[in-house]
């Protein structure tokens, strides 16, 4: 075998394999006399079959393991010898494969680029902390009181009004036929709940006990439903009872109903909720900090295959809405305007030169993600779909690729959490709004976080 390297640019380096008929001759050679003694073909003895039967039988697939193997062994001594800390798949083009020739293949790969993660020690980062107030947890509890509210039906005659639950039968109709999903009976409606389509509440205010009537309305474009989506449809309604709310007591019989001690357990127990959700915000604001300081701090040469494989996701993101037919014939960039195009390239670099620091701070530090940390984030998974966590968890099991898409999260989710022990950092007392503020970070930001500090210096290497 002979391996010379006979490119290089940028962080790609190529080469050139030669494997010589001579020795995948001998390969193939050792191969089938590994399989001579347990060979079993008719009219043949098993182990004293001829081994040129052997070849005429079987050998196109021996050639092809052999090959398969000695290309395997050449990337290994690629990486082996000449030092390669790849960043990407190698990609292999093979130049000729006959029998009886020598193998020429072009081997090539990018590697990681060159960089020095910064000081992780003189990072600094602020933690925002909002103290719950008293104040909080008795909204809080109103809230849940509400919720929990039980109703009793109005015995005097008067007309719906907003607030008020209807019991109702409704029965839809499209082009005067009943469609799937149109019809119930006895059905408990709050007015004002949002939970049925746009218009159909507010046509229920005014409304008597035991009145029949239409209500004529269209399907939002953007209905989940496709085969309902913009339609026009009409509901027969009958209002069979009116219920109002009763006013929950909110003390120690309302915490038991709950499933707590008393009054005081219930407040307890809201109050460290709201706090735990702070601290999840409060550690989701640290990461974005985090991620945008180490995005800013350095500048070097990335890889191509990885800045071209996230511009394709990013540009798919920039076009949520569009229809993906003939994905094969098209580029994911395809309508989309030259500053459109410069903008997603922008992201997906900064993406790119993150996540390589991200990777280089793990592989320094050993951080790993254990078998543990993929299932608890599969159980964390399986807690977003109550009802279906069986379905799920199959799923997990029979797409080993699902499972491992989990770690990425995981594994930067470690990396920030090594950071923050690291770092220089500050608590500052801030109010809920300040918070929550900017809760949702999407490509426009990222891309205006990215142009907004091209202009601060940068370490380039």
């Amino acid at each position: 075998m002979d391996i010379k390297e006979i490119k290089t640019t940028g962080l790609k380096r190529e080469f050139e394999i030669t494997i010589t008929n001579k020795s995948i001759d001998q390969l193939v050679q050792n191969k089938i006399s590994e399989l001579a003694p347990k060979a079993n073909i008719p009219g043949f003895r098993i182990g004293k079959v001829p081994h040129n039967i052997i070849k005429m039988r079987f050998g196109k697939q021996i050639f092809g393991e052999v090959v398969n193997e000695s290309l395997n062994n050449a990337s290994k001594k690629i990486i082996d010898d000449f030092k390669i800390n790849a960043a990407t798949q190698p990609k292999m083009d093979i130049k000729s494969l006959d029998e009886g020739k020598d193998i020429k293949v072009n081997y090539s790969v990018e590697v990681m680029p060159d960089f020095k993660v910064p000081d992780l020690t003189k990072l600094k980062i602020t933690r925002p902390i909002v103290k719950v107030e008293e104040k909080q947890v008795e909204e809080s509890i109103e809230r849940i009181a509400k919720q929990n509210s039980k109703t009793q039906k109005v015995d005097k005659d008067r007309k719906t009004k907003f607030n008020d639950t209807v019991v109702i039968d409704f029965e839809g109709k499209m082009n005067n036929q009943v469609f799937e999903g149109g019809t119930a009976k006895g059905h408990h409606l709050k007015i004002g709940s949002n939970s049925f389509i746009p218009g159909f509440e507010d046509k229920l205010i005014g409304k008597n006990s035991g009145q029949n009537f239409d209500i004529d309305l269209k399907f939002p474009d953007d209905y989940q439903a496709k085969e309902l989506a913009g339609k026009k449809v009409v509901f027969n309604v009958t209002v069979n009872e009116i219920r109002e709310d009763i006013k929950t007591e909110i003390n120690n019989e309302f915490a038991k109903s709950l499933g707590l001690e008393n009054l005081a357990s219930l407040k307890k127990s809201v109050k460290e909720q709201i706090e735990n959700q702070h601290s999840i915000q409060t550690r989701s604001k640290m990461k974005r900090e985090i991620l945008d300081l180490l995005a800013d701090s350095l500048d070097f040469e990335l890889p191509n295959t990885l800045v071209e494989d996230e511009y394709q996701n990013v540009c798919m993101a920039m076009k949520p809405n569009q229809e993906t037919l003939d994905k094969k014939d098209k580029a994911n960039d395809e309508g989309m305007s030259k500053t459109e195009k410069n903008d997603a390239l922008i992201i997906s670099k900064r993406r790119v030169r993150l996540g390589l620091i991200l990777a280089e701070i793990g592989r320094l530090n050993n951080i790993k993600v254990e078998e543990k940390d993929t299932q608890n984030a599969m159980m964390q998974e399986l807690q977003r779909y109550p009802g279906r966590e069986k379905e799920i968890l199959d799923y997990f099991k029979k797409n080993p690729d699902a499972q491992n898409q989990l770690s990425g999260p995981v594994f930067e989710d470690k990396i920030i959490d090594f950071i923050v022990e690291l770092a220089e950092v500050k608590d500052k007392v801030v109010n809920t709004n300040d918070l929550y503020k900017e809760d949702s970070i999407n490509i426009k930001d990222e891309l205006k976080k990215e142009k907004s500090n091209k202009s601060k210096p940068k370490v380039s290497k």
